[in-house]
């Protein structure tokens, strides 16, 4: 009997986490009968009761796993720490416990791997967004596809199932802050696009934020592309092409017009700020690679646990 790993980050989803197994239980159960469900918790220091649940879940079925982290790590850090105790032939990357991304897609994806499918990934076709968050999105998904060797496909998540060779190539990275959907599309592999609708949250809070967008977006563009940098390169290049336009221009002005020549006064003042401006946008810039890099060598642990619940340590080579 084949199992599939899934892997289910949760943090104060007290209304959800029961809900999420059962559903997944009956998928498999119906649907999947000839496989074995591996359903992986990996929580992030809830405080409303969660972890209690979770306990109850997996007193009472063997095959859920439970790591409670001793604080909360961010949902990159711990779900990437999850994904080292998958041991599933193939793993369902990220089943979110409000359901927003359907688990009754699961099957086909399973349909879709036995056919030798090796990353089939959901692509979200209709979600509930502002045209200025849309805007945004679409921004970002084009700076990195222009910008690397791979290609990040608009509207998928982490919500795709791999192969075990796949997360072997994914568990290999040793990133101290894993942008999850960028590794998976770096490291290659044939793949399929399975768009589907992004259901509405029914129960409890969603924990994204604008900043926590934001850091996500930044994070995928420092990580996997040199976009920020090749920006400055050719932004200074262009404000250097035009000071020497405007010092030719203002000396040809004072040698036929001397009268009319401007003195120069308010324009330095306007370049001082300007120019200043520029540069500390340019030190930030450079800035997040450098705590990047800091953050990368001093190889702190991705994530502290604080137990670990039916599960074995992770195999010394995901560490």
């Amino acid at each position: 009997m084949k199992t599939i790993s899934v892997i289910s980050p949760a943090y104060n989803e007290v209304e959800n986490v029961r809900e999420c197994h059962n559903r997944l239980r009956n998928i498999f159960a119906e649907k999947l009968p000839e496989y074995r469900l591996e359903h992986i918790f990996a929580d992030n220091a809830s405080t409303d009761g969660t972890v209690e649940i979770l306990r109850e879940i997996a007193a009472a079925d063997p095959n859920v796993k439970v790591i409670l982290n001793s604080r909360n790590f961010g949902p990159f850090r711990s779900l990437f720490n999850g994904l080292r105790y998958a041991t599933g032939d193939a793993v369902v990357v990220f089943m979110p416990v409000d359901m927003q991304d359907p688990p009754e897609l699961i099957p086909e994806f399973v349909r879709h791997w036995e056919q030798g499918i090796e990353v089939v990934a959901g692509a979200r076709a209709s979600r509930e967004e502002t045209w200025l968050l849309r805007a945004c999105r679409s921004v970002f998904y084009n700076i990195v596809n222009s910008l690397s060797d791979f290609e990040l496909t608009p509207n998928v998540g982490e919500f795709q199932l791999i192969d075990r060779k796949v997360w072997e190539a994914v568990m290999s990275h040793d990133d101290h802050y894993p942008y999850v959907r960028g590794i998976i599309a770096s490291v290659g592999f044939k793949r399929l696009i399975v768009p589907y609708t992004w259901a509405a949250r029914k129960r409890g809070l969603s924990k994204n934020n604008i900043p926590r967008l934001v850091d996500q977006a930044l994070n995928g563009i420092f990580s996997f592309t040199n976009a920020p940098m090749r920006f400055c390169i050719y932004t200074g290049f262009a404000l250097a092409c035009a000071c020497v336009v405007y010092a030719i221009f203002t000396a040809i002005s004072f040698l036929l017009f001397p009268s009319a020549a401007p003195r120069g006064t308010a324009t330095i003042i306007v370049s001082l700020f300007f120019l200043s401006g520029l540069q500390l946008a340019f030190i930030g810039m450079l800035g997040e690679y450098v705590t990047s890099i800091h953050s990368q060598v001093r190889r702190r642990p991705l994530v502290v646990e604080r137990e670990r619940i039916n599960v074995e340590p992770p195999d010394a080579s995901t560490q």
